[in-house]
């Protein structure tokens, strides 16, 4: 059985959501056996700098057969520059692969949600959400390419969902479990061809 840690934040965890709908979780259900129970490391509202002192802390030991990162919304909720969450993304990124037993195609990233297509962005500024978060995911995206990692594009779709109640966690920011669901499948897809399950 194949092993996977997730890194991340609320997107990772699930906020608002059960435990078993998150889309690690969602994962390794869709994949029957094949993949452990993930081991997660992402709390609500963690930046950048705040992932890599919680791995830091968990001091693993082990390696994974696949490592997810999906990191940097509340980098650009803070504010931050993009050239600072590239900097600090572009370790995260280096700390996966070490994770993934250096073995970066083992690696996957997940692109930032836009958080600005939901109920809860209701009189902010929406185009400048976007435009920040396009910035911040072609970060992912090239740094993605640069250490040879996989990326995952699921912020095209998610903001066609993003104001939909039936894809919305209570809370009307966090995605609901039938989001996660379709994150967790493209994943899957990913895994599939990785380890050619």
């Amino acid at each position: 059985m194949k092993t996977y840690l997730a890194l991340g934040d609320s997107y990772t965890i699930g906020e608002k959501v059960l435990v078993e709908e998150n889309f690690p979780n969602k994962t390794v259900a869709l994949l029957n056996g094949k993949l452990s129970i993930p081991q997660i490391i992402a709390t609500t509202g963690w930046t950048t700098d705040e992932l890599d002192a919680a791995i830091t802390a968990a001091n693993i030991t082990t390696t994974f057969d696949i490592v997810s990162l999906l990191i940097g919304v509340n980098n650009q909720y803070r504010e931050r520059t993009v050239n600072n969450f590239e900097i600090e993304f572009e370790h995260l990124l280096q700390r996966a692969i070490a994770f993934a037993n250096n073995n970066s195609t083992h690696v996957v990233v997940l692109s930032i949600p836009d958080w600005g297509v939901t109920p809860f962005a209701e009189g902010r500024d929406r185009e400048k959400i976007a435009r920040e978060i396009d910035a911040y995911n072609l970060v992912c995206k090239i740094a993605a390419q640069k250490f040879n990692t996989h990326f995952i594009d699921i912020t095209t779709a998610q903001r066609l969902d993003g104001n939909k109640e039936e894809f919305l966690a209570a809370d009307k920011l966090h995605p609901s479990g039938k989001e996660y669901t379709k994150w967790a499948k493209r994943l899957v897809e990913k895994i599939n061809e990785i380890h050619s399950f």
